[in-house]
């Protein structure tokens, strides 16, 4: 309005000047209408004038001035981080969820300790910051020290001789005047630490408050956004950009060695730069020495926090709070980074020293570590973040370390199907424990549990062997022997161990390897066993095998007989080991190029498993492709439908490019 009123008084003032200019060059006596007046009383209009075009183009300016937004004013902000990576995905949804609230909009970013909380809290703060006129960063690790922090806030807003006790409602108040504004709440445990402190009711509208937390329970007070780890693209993009000389490769396994944690990750970059390690170096010393290596460099805006202390005041709290968390923490983080079946603890409680025989018990020991963030809960098992595992570790004392590792070794000793071959539920619970046995048993065992380690071992290896995994079986078994044979006095275990090994240079392709090895579990067991034990027919039938492979099939055949006979007297003869048996004879007589007499073998081994197994078992899958060949060679016009069948087997159970899928679907191709 008075922009408008200051240029129609300026126009008037010209036209007055103007006019008088006219009247002087014209000389006229009368002027047309109200100008005449002007030609009269021309002073008098001048006075008048004046005041009023001054008067608008003073007010003009403060009217302007008026528009222009204040400058935010900032309370505790932390600096921008300045190497803040990835997250966009995320800042969008925190900023599309807080619009999108009446009123007061509360949202807590839950997740792990070192996701990056804070700092997406933070960078939302500058990345916004033109959208309020007040933003506060409160620290809400001490809820009884929020008070405290508000009286200081109130100071900020002008709010004079203000105390603990009305600095919070005080300064919802004074934010009236600051609207929108933002306030911080980081690390904040369970909401009701900090219902003191966050506005209710119409209090201060048009606000938003953020609460970075580890806490589960944030639900019923705010919306929630969960923050998970980087995605490997992110962990890429902060390697390499951080580090000069990382390649994608190295970077790649770097992320994958701190499980994308994104403090881990900044940790990392901080020490390659500061120490001049070179990326590979750093890698080789991450893969061997984990443990010291997540207590070493720094971040440039946060020189105390590194990962190897990370979660200490969590778990000092559940020492206080809830010590059975504490000793399931202890052994959770000698296991492998994967979902533990929580099965394994409540099958062996009195072996593991925890509360899992009472319900109630066991259910609030493992919703502490799910409630604070130390891992993550499923329906029936727990996740770690690996990084997690390696603090644990590192802070457990190496008597409470081997004490934990003796009774796991014996847990899993119990939980693992040692039947590998015959018991038809053997595969799925091998698959969710084979990477916890890894986990315990590859490092030097207790001496308390070292036969129930070489067990294991030797135990993880048949089942690598039976889903074609011989190359990750091939260690494992080796320290499976090395262990039984430094106890001295377990020649049969040591037999066990020989004839697994030989069965795997055998599938590796290497049956001159294997030949002493079986050669020699054989002699042992004949030496300490019964002649009619059926560790004695797994000798033979795999000795048989592999002197086929060596072109040696007149010595192979009577193995092979006798290995029949025995299992045909011990178990019976529809047993799922005479199958194999079976097949170890049907293989002496293909090699003899005497086809017809190998089907019969093949076709009995082949109704016993279909009797014995699931329609979908792998040890169907490859009789049905063993049996493909043989009627190949007889000109059979069903090979090609087994064929099919078995190869459909193998790719529902190993997938479409393990190996030995390929080589059955490369079959099938060639008997269309």
């Amino acid at each position: 309005m008075w922009r408008t009123l200051a240029s129609a008084v300026a126009g008037l003032l010209v036209l007055f000047v103007g006019s008088l200019a006219f009247n002087a060059a014209s000389g006229q006596s009368r002027w047309p209408g109200p100008l005449d007046f002007v030609r009269v009383h021309p002073w008098v209009v001048l006075l008048a004038l004046i005041p009023l075009a001054l008067t608008g183009l003073w007010q003009a300016p403060r009217r302007d001035r008026a528009r222009v937004p204040l400058e935010p004013v900032t309370y505790r902000l932390p600096p921008r981080n300045a190497n803040f990576t990835g997250r966009d995905a995320a800042l969008r949804e925190l900023r599309q969820r807080l619009t999108s609230m009446n009123d007061v909009a509360t949202l807590a970013v839950h997740g792990l300790g070192g996701v990056g909380k804070t700092q997406l809290a933070v960078e939302y703060a500058y990345r916004y910051l033109s959208k309020y006129r007040f933003v506060a960063f409160v620290d809400a690790e001490h809820p009884d020290l929020v008070a405290r922090q508000f009286v200081s806030l109130a100071g900020e807003l002008g709010l004079a001789e203000v105390n603990s006790e009305q600095a919070i409602p005080r300064v919802y108040g004074g934010l009236r005047d600051r609207r929108p504004w933002l306030i911080i709440f980081d690390n904040g445990e369970k909401p009701g630490t900090l219902t003191h402190a966050l506005p209710s009711g119409g209090l201060a509208g048009n606000g938003h408050v953020i609460v970075t937390t580890r806490v589960n329970g944030w639900s019923s007070r705010a919306d929630v956004i969960d923050l998970d780890v980087f995605t490997r693209r992110e962990s890429l993009e902060l390697l390499v950009r951080r580090v000069p000389g990382t390649t994608a490769e190295v970077a790649d396994r770097i992320a994958g060695q701190l499980g994308d944690l994104p403090l881990a990750l900044e940790q990392a970059a901080g020490y390659m730069g500061y120490n001049h390690t070179a990326p590979e170096e750093y890698l080789s010393l991450l893969t061997s020495r984990l443990e010291d290596m997540i207590g070493q460099g720094e971040l440039a805006n946060r020189p105390a926090v590194v990962v190897a202390t990370l979660w200490q005041i969590s778990v000092r709290r559940l020492e206080t709070e809830q010590p059975d968390a504490v000793r399931l923490l202890e052994l959770c983080a000698l296991l492998a980074p994967e979902p533990i079946p929580l099965d394994l603890f409540t099958g062996s409680p009195d072996v593991l020293n925890i509360p899992a025989a009472d319900p109630l018990a066991w259910d609030t020991t493992v919703g502490a570590l799910a409630g604070l963030g130390l891992a993550r809960r499923g329906s029936a098992s727990l996740l770690l973040h690996r990084l997690v595992q390696a603090a644990v570790r590192a802070a457990m004392p190496e008597a409470v370390r081997t004490d934990a590792r003796v009774r796991l070794c014996r847990a899993l000793l119990a939980a693992v199907p040692q039947d590998i071959h015959a018991d038809p539920n053997a595969r799925p619970r091998w698959q969710e424990l084979l990477p916890h046995v890894i986990a315990l048993a590859t490092d030097e065992p207790p001496a308390e549990c070292a036969a129930e380690t070489a067990v294991l071992l030797r135990l993880a290896s048949e089942f690598l062997i039976q889903i074609g995994d011989c190359s990750v079986a091939l260690p494992l078994c080796e320290r499976a022997l090395a262990i039984d044979e430094s106890l001295g006095g377990r020649e049969a275990e040591v037999g066990f161990d020989l004839v697994t090994l030989a069965q795997i240079h055998r599938d590796l392709g290497a049956p001159e390897r294997a030949r002493p090895l079986a050669e020699r579990a054989l002699h042992l067991h004949d030496s300490c066993l019964s002649a009619d034990s059926p560790a004695i027919a797994t000798d033979l039938a795999t000795l048989a095998r592999i002197l086929c492979l060596l072109d040696e099939h007149g010595a192979a055949r009577p193995l092979a007989e006798r290995a029949l006979r025995i299992d045909e007297a011990a178990y019976g003869p529809h047993d799922p080991y005479v199958s194999f048996d079976l097949v170890a004879l049907a293989n002496v007589h293909v090699d003899l190029g005497d086809y017809a007499t190998a089907v019969p073998l093949i076709s009995r081994a082949l109704r016993i498993r279909e009797a014995s197994y699931a329609p979908d078992h792998l040890y169907i899958g490859y009789v049905l492709l063993f049996q493909a060949r043989v009627l190949h060679h007889l000109n059979d016009p069903t090979a090609v439908d087994l064929a099919r069948r078995g190869a459909q087997i193998l790719h529902t159970q190993l997938g479409r490019t393990h190996p030995k899928t390929e080589d059955a679907f490369a079959l099938v191709d060639r008997l269309r």
